[in-house]
């Protein structure tokens, strides 16, 4: 998840072993099972067939924690890409440098019973069930290629506009389809409540895609989502990544950024 981490995390990331393999606890795996049979059950008919197809290619274990030296085994196979396991947090730099080079960085740690339904940082459920599946898409294997090479050379203000064109595609975005509105961004895959909000709730504002829309759109992480984006064809990612992304960016710098449609922490706990 592309967002400003908490600066501290109640988590610890566990580490393989020389084998490079995670030996993970009953309970984590336990975990694990309950989160994978919700969220299958609830995705059919509202995944866009890509994800569905990743998944499939996948073939993630129910039981326990999949390793990520075998989910490598099919992404390298199919779009050249890895994980990387990393800890809890790690800063936009090594964010961007793993994407840079076809990594996608993997937590390697289960959220807990208390944080089940919803939690702000990123763990091994949302960055394997929710991400990886559609890096087996080349179209999206490219868009987030590039990405990466982006955010490594932006200056740290240009990150911020580049965190909302992650935030509003890889993370939260919707796809229009013949057979009605799909979700493709991990945030809302690996997410039930989020899976039913953003197809079927009234309340938030779903708009076409426009990147430079996007880049001045703010954003909060730790609400349902007051709108998202729609792709009106999965291979548009493609197009976007070969656009002048860079001179997106400073066009929305100079029409500014729009209006939030969500209040400031700072005004709802006041």
């Amino acid at each position: 998840m592309f967002s400003t981490p908490p600066k501290k995390t109640q988590y610890v990331s566990r580490q393989s072993d020389e084998n490079g393999v995670i030996h993970w606890s009953k309970d984590e795996n336990n975990t694990w099972k309950e989160l994978y049979e919700r969220q299958v059950q609830l995705l059919q008919g509202r995944a866009c067939d890509q994800y569905m197809q990743g998944l499939e290619l996948l073939n993630l274990s129910v039981e326990c924690i999949p390793q990520l030296k075998d989910i490598d085994k099919v992404l390298q196979r199919e779009t050249g890409w890895r994980t990387a396991e990393v800890p809890a947090l790690i800063n936009f730099t090594d964010f961007f440098t793993l994407l840079a080079n076809k990594q996608f960085p993997v937590a390697t740690f289960i959220r807990n019973k208390e944080e089940f339904d919803y939690l702000q940082e990123p763990d091994v459920f949302h960055e394997i069930f929710g991400h990886c599946p559609l890096l087996t898409n080349p179209a999206f294997a490219q868009f987030t290629h590039t990405y990466g090479k982006l955010g490594l050379a932006a200056s740290k203000e240009d990150r911020a506009y580049l965190a909302r064109l992650y935030w509003f595609t890889v993370e939260f975005g919707l796809l229009q389809t013949e057979d009605g509105l799909r979700i493709y961004g991990g945030g809302i895959l690996s997410s039930p409540g989020e899976t039913h909000y953003a197809l079927e709730s009234t309340i938030p504002e779903r708009h076409s895609l426009n990147p430079i829309d996007v880049l001045r759109t703010p954003y909060r992480i730790d609400i349902m989502q007051p709108l998202y984006y729609v792709l009106g064809d999965f291979d548009n990612l493609c197009d976007i990544s070969e656009m002048d992304i860079m001179a997106l960016v400073e066009q929305a710098k100079t029409l500014g950024l729009y209006e939030p449609k969500f209040e400031p922490k700072s005004k709802l706990a006041s």
